[in-house]
């Protein structure tokens, strides 16, 4: 199974902009039934599952998101991306995610590397 690049930055896209102004739930739906998200790797837990991964997203609820797409790579069904994530105008992290997508373009493995490094306070 492959995509074009542009169709999995099209898939990336529309889960930023679903972190951006979806709910939890709304995100979530964008993952297989049995995806995995580790967000920040080597950070904590694997969140397993569409409810578990719904249970991660509801930490930003009631936050004012935006997202923009900086840097796009993409390989057969995989893409790596950096992305900025301003959360109530004073606080924006840069992190790199890769992620997985199945048939269906729906995420079946996300990892996000960043840590305090790659925080800046506005």
């Amino acid at each position: 199974m492959s995509f074009e690049p542009d169709v999995l930055q099209g898939f990336v896209q529309r889960y930023l902009d679903t972190v951006a102004s979806g709910t939890a739930a709304d995100v979530a739906a964008l993952y297989t039934e049995d995806a995995t998200l580790e967000d920040p790797v080597g950070g904590g837990e694997v969140h397993i599952g569409r409810q578990a991964i719904a249970g991660f997203y509801k930490g930003m609820a009631g936050n004012e998101i935006k997202t923009e797409l900086l840097t796009f790579r993409a390989g057969g069904h995989e893409a790596a991306f950096v992305f900025a994530i301003t959360v109530n105008g004073a606080m924006r992290i840069e992190p790199i995610e890769v992620m997985t997508f199945d048939g269906d373009g729906q995420v079946t493995s996300m990892k996000a590397y960043w840590g305090p490094q790659n925080i800046t306070q506005l």
